[in-house]
């Protein structure tokens, strides 16, 4: 896989974690969850990569996920204040999040969404929903059935 940057590179307000080697960036309005649910993953096993502002830099492969070097390992936990976790420097992204009130029950179709001229696999979740960080593990593993060239969906 060829990491080379081709120079595209934008900072976005958003949060990001790492679960497993697959990096999930959330995104939404301020006060929406990002944080929250990055906590609530990383008490699941995930690594924070980022908390509210993640630099990505495309490359020949996907998207490079990453924190500025001056809130690396720092999280912001409402009620408690900066926080230092583990984090994990660069890792690839592999699915957006978008936080919504309003997520619709039955997407008709695998959304993606167009970041850096890369399409990049998306879903809608309400933060809230206790089961939100169980539905973000199932869309990785459901992503990883259906890249699989190996899977019987792909046969």
């Amino acid at each position: 896989m060829n990491m080379r940057p081709n120079h595209d590179t934008q900072i976005v307000h958003a949060s990001c974690v790492a679960i497993g080697n697959e990096a999930v960036l959330f995104s939404g309005p301020s006060g929406a969850g990002k944080s929250d649910l990055a906590l609530r993953l990383i008490d699941r096993g995930a690594k924070l990569v980022a908390d509210d502002q993640v630099i990505l830099t495309a490359v020949e492969a996907g998207i490079i996920t990453t924190a500025p070097v001056e809130i690396a390992g720092k999280m912001e936990v409402r009620s408690i204040g900066i926080v230092e976790v583990d984090h994990v420097g660069s890792i690839k992204l592999s699915l957006s999040v978008r936080l919504t009130s309003e997520p619709d029950r039955f997407p008709l179709d695998q959304s993606t969404e167009t970041i850096l001229n890369r399409k990049i696999p998306a879903i809608y979740i309400d933060p809230t929903e206790p089961s939100a960080p169980i539905k973000i593990e199932m869309a990785l593993k459901q992503l990883a059935k259906d890249t699989d060239p190996m899977s019987a969906r792909n046969l």
